[in-house]
């Protein structure tokens, strides 16, 4: 049997989603966040990091999302969901399918934490880090969410989905940073190429069906 170790709004929306595209039995193991938002030290228990996603498959444990990705994709996808090797479209569903989390995801969590610093420091020297927390945003982050963005939405203009005309795990991988950004920032909600693709992955029954059963993680970066 196949187990999820699944963080509460974390980015391990995606494994049971693609889980449930596959069609394949699984069981969540679900953890709850502290008051401090951290996930729990039981995780560890599972793997060393403690952190989530952790696929676990008859002893053998995978972390890291693109790897469980293209574990379960290998292993039980028969060819479903990514292109045809050696193909323009299956380099473009490799780029896409890694830079979810190697280029996209690292600018909106750096944006969340800059944000948060101003509420986690004392009073006293709190108008210094909130003016170190706005200039590093206004000046370092937001720029470069701005160019992800933007290429994002060209990429998407050219078939609909990331790596060409059709649905494949690279749109799962992506949609995480691509609803994270949507839920925080104008420029993204601006782009039209974001907002169907937002509404085509939420229209598809197994999305659907992971949200029943571990609820929506967009917007969350964790």
């Amino acid at each position: 049997m196949l187990t999820v170790h699944y963080l509460e709004k974390s980015r391990a929306h995606r494994i049971v989603w693609l889980l449930e595209e596959l069609g394949l039995d699984y069981r969540v193991e679900t953890y709850r966040r502290g008051s401090d938002y951290r996930a729990p030290d039981s995780l560890k228990k599972v793997h060393p990091l403690g952190k989530s996603p952790v696929l676990e498959d008859n002893g053998l444990v995978v972390a890291e999302s693109g790897a469980i990705l293209e574990y379960l994709l290998e292993t039980y996808g028969e060819g479903r969901f990514k292109p045809t090797g050696g193909t323009p479209e299956w380099v473009r569903y490799l780029y896409w399918l890694h830079a979810a989390e190697g280029s996209a995801m690292p600018p909106l969590v750096m944006r969340l934490v800059f944000a948060s610093i101003p509420k986690r420091v004392p009073f006293f020297i709190r108008p210094v880090a909130k003016m170190i927390s706005k200039g590093a945003i206004s000046s370092f982050i937001d720029p470069q969410l701005r160019m992800q963005i933007d290429y994002w939405s060209r990429e998407l203009a050219r078939g609909g989905w990331f790596a060409g005309d059709h649905f494949t795990a690279a749109d799962i991988a992506m949609s995480y940073p691509v609803e994270a950004a949507l839920s925080r920032l104008p420029e993204a909600k601006a782009k039209p190429q974001l907002l169907a693709f937002s509404e085509a992955i939420k229209a598809r029954p197994a999305y659907r069906r992971a949200e029943a059963k571990v609820g929506d993680a967009a917007g969350v970066p964790s």
